[in-house]
């Protein structure tokens, strides 16, 4: 969903070496953008089934988001980082998705 190639030049990576490790990382992002906003993502390119329900076609701001979570997992390999204060999301990942949280009422 989002490309390998736009990845590695968000994290500046111009080897081929951990390209697996990268896409891992990609598709955790989504998955916990899913998980997180209770929403299905699709593809920028994808149209949006109907009924819409919970789908989002995935915009600049949740493409950003992962690329910021992406780059906290790609340069904090452990769970505990000492020294540091952790949160659930890196901060701006929450800011640029919290906008698109389904929440059944």
């Amino acid at each position: 969903m989002i490309d390998l190639p736009i990845v590695k030049v968000h994290l500046r990576v111009d080897h081929d070496d951990e390209d697996a490790l990268i896409e891992g990382y990609t598709e955790a992002a989504i998955s916990a953008f899913e998980t997180w906003t209770n929403r299905t993502l699709i593809a920028s390119d994808g149209s949006l089934p109907d009924p819409v329900g919970n789908a989002l076609i995935m915009t600049k701001a949740i493409m950003q988001g992962a690329l910021l979570l992406i780059g906290h997992w790609y340069s904090s390999r452990e769970t505990v980082v000492i020294g540091t204060i952790t949160s659930e999301l890196p901060m701006a990942t929450n800011a640029l998705w919290k906008p698109h949280r389904w929440v059944n009422v």
